[in-house]
């Protein structure tokens, strides 16, 4: 097992050391002069150079990227050229949204997704396969942005004007100011990505369980007396937790970079808004920063995916 996981790491270190080049490069490739964003369309020569000295950009290629790897190793990410603010500050301050909205949002629709699959594959072809089916297909047909502006619409422009408030629009509260004022003000951010996401669970969940329901260990588990419920929970979904997990760890590391749309939506300042700002500002220390986290995330992810691989099936090991 300690094999297993130093090789996971390693390799989850190679694709971080790749990652870093690639973006270090893109900050070289793309058009513009750093220094002069910095300093401003009216700077002078002599200040754009001043500029330059003080980033460090009149050093070769080579030795900025090294420094730039041994700074990103100790968590800095340098500093933002519109406000001159630590990088690693501004994310670090961002990420309790998206945290947040990640974690709430992924409890809700593994509650709402699973269930559904399992109700589906249960009754291959009756009603409730049909419902199944068309909540999956409005899941995976309805925009993120459509569905937090409907969201929006009926739940507190409406209760709005008959005179009370249900959710808030947009906003955030710390979850240790007040857990409760922190779940209400991410309720419909949390619904909204959960019923997108729900269906695509929904749909894995239906369309592993209905080829596990086929095999001939389960047909022997009936035979031998055990209940429908016993042979699909006990016997089913041990099969089906594999393709969910991989989903899943997928899901968390993409999203922990940032969930753009529904934080436009719904103002939230996370992670994905900050990368919003970053773009049209083209402040590049703070894009590069976003992009290493979400690679970090997902690297994260994906090792503990692969541990939880070799939790459900040694042979994995």
């Amino acid at each position: 097992m300690g094999k297993f996981i130093a090789k996971r790491l390693g390799f989850g270190a190679l694709v971080l050391f790749v990652l870093s080049l690639f973006v270090f490069l893109l900050f070289f490739v793309a058009p513009g002069d750093p220094a002069r964003i910095v300093a401003g369309d009216k700077a002078s020569a002599e200040q754009l150079d001043l500029v330059r000295q003080n980033l460090g950009l009149d050093l070769p290629m080579t030795q900025q990227y090294l420094h730039f790897v041994g700074r990103a190793v100790q968590g800095d990410l340098g500093f933002s050229y519109r406000n001159q603010q630590p990088v690693s500050e501004l994310i670090l301050r961002r990420i309790p949204v998206t945290i947040s909205l990640v974690f709430g949002g992924m409890i809700l629709w593994l509650a709402i997704g699973i269930p559904i699959g399992v109700m589906s594959a249960r009754h291959p072809g009756g009603w409730r396969d049909r419902m199944g089916q068309v909540f999956i297909l409005l899941g995976l047909s309805f925009p993120t942005f459509v569905l937090g502006m409907l969201a929006l619409y009926t739940l507190y422009f409406l209760p709005k004007q008959a005179g009370f408030t249900l959710f808030p629009p947009s906003g955030y509260k710390p979850f240790l100011t007040n857990p409760l004022v922190w779940a209400w003000h991410l309720a419909l951010p949390w619904a909204t990505l959960a019923l997108v996401t729900a269906a695509i669970y929904a749909r894995l969940t239906r369309g592993q369980l209905l080829q596990v329901l086929g095999e001939d260990y389960i047909r022997t588990a009936r035979a031998k007396g055990l209940s429908e419920r016993k042979v699909v929970l006990r016997h089913g979904m041990r099969s089906t937790l594999m393709p969910l997990v991989t989903q899943l760890g997928a899901d968390i590391g993409l999203m922990l970079g940032g969930v753009i749309v529904i934080e436009q939506v719904y103002g939230l300042q996370g992670v994905g808004s900050l990368a919003v700002q970053a773009v049209r500002n083209q402040d590049r220390p703070i894009i590069i920063g976003v992009v290493l986290l979400g690679g970090l995330f997902i690297v994260l992810c994906n090792i503990i995916v692969d541990l939880l691989y070799a939790a459900l099936d040694p042979r994995m090991r």
